[in-house]
């Protein structure tokens, strides 16, 4: 297995050789490269057995290196980064040619951010080149919020992960970019739309994509569980399965079920916390997950807020189209 640790000049060397190391962000762990060695990034791919169609995000440690990996950042989307850098936004923007086409999938935008941990921080501004990091899980999985979480799935394939304790955010970032001067959202995720509207004004939401996405974090089927997650009305689901003797387990927003054990149910929030069930959201998917059932329940979030993202991910967990 990998191994565990806080040192950043270790994290800083294998890096520069090439290697891959996991890092904490305020969203969820992170599987790091060189953005700028194909070699590095190649490694990315193979690592998680992500399709090179998905494009990767590029993070650096503040707006002002972000120039020196894109040719253009429009008013809007620039007064978002002075708003909200460092922290769980994403910008899509016109990249410059030293960004290999890997990175981007092909296309001519790289999706770039600053995250907001300090470790990682620290790191960024050790190296003279950007990380290209998505989330350090197998691909299509849930995304890892604690360091043991990366262990347990990409351990033996990595050599360090540098520990930064438990995701604050819990939710990837929100990917945001701009058409026809219109300000898009991507991808919900752990900056609220309002947040991003009380400073560009009204937004756009793409729906999500099947193949081919325009940015990461766009297919339809993701951060799934291995086993069946259905989504639904858990009040009604509960009996059915009940009567069909089938074992299962329960992921639920704020209601315990009194007639189901408790090591086989998690409450997002018994106090209706939105960014409570954010930040548990993926560590309670895995925790259920790994028990003995053969499906597991859940049910949506109240979609505002916070609540948005958080939906997302559960319908894409319940996607029965899996992308590989």
């Amino acid at each position: 297995m990998a191994e565990i640790g806080k040192d950043i000049d270790k994290a800083k060397a294998i890096l520069e050789k090439g290697g891959l190391v996991a890092i904490p962000t305020e969203t969820v762990y992170g599987l790091a490269g060189n953005a700028l060695n194909q070699d590095a990034v190649a490694k990315i791919f193979a690592v998680k057995s992500r399709p090179s169609f998905d494009p990767l995000i590029l993070h650096t440690s503040d707006l002002e290196r972000i120039h020196e990996f894109v040719s253009d950042i429009p008013e809007p989307l620039e007064k978002l980064a002075l708003a909200f850098w460092p922290g769980p936004l994403t910008l899509l923007l016109p990249k410059k040619s030293v960004v290999p086409d890997l990175v981007t999938s092909g296309l001519d935008t790289v999706a770039v951010r600053v995250p907001d941990h300090p470790l990682t921080q620290s790191l960024l501004s050790a190296l003279s080149f950007p990380l290209a990091a998505p989330s350090a899980n197998p691909f299509g999985y849930i995304s890892p919020t604690r360091a043991s979480h990366v262990n347990d799935q990409l351990g033996e394939k990595i050599e360090y992960i540098l520990d930064g304790g438990n995701c604050q955010v819990g939710l990837e970032s929100t990917i945001v970019g701009m058409e026809d001067n219109q300000v898009m959202v991507y991808r919900l995720g752990g900056l609220d739309i309002g947040a991003i509207e009380s400073i560009v004004g009204k937004v756009q939401v793409m729906a999500h994509s099947s193949s081919d996405p325009k940015s990461p974090g766009m297919l339809k089927s993701h951060y799934a569980p291995k086993k069946p997650f259905v989504l639904g009305d858990l009040e009604k689901l509960v009996p059915v399965y009940q009567k069909r003797g089938q074992k299962f387990a329960l992921l639920s927003f704020r209601s315990a079920y009194p007639q189901l054990s408790v090591d086989y149910q998690v409450q997002l929030s018994p106090l209706g916390d939105l960014t409570e069930a954010a930040k548990k959201l993926f560590a309670a998917m895995r925790a259920l997950d790994s028990l003995d059932v053969s499906v597991i329940l859940s049910e949506q979030v109240p979609d505002v807020g916070l609540g948005k993202a958080i939906n997302d991910r559960l319908r894409r967990a319940a996607a029965q189209e899996k992308e590989e």
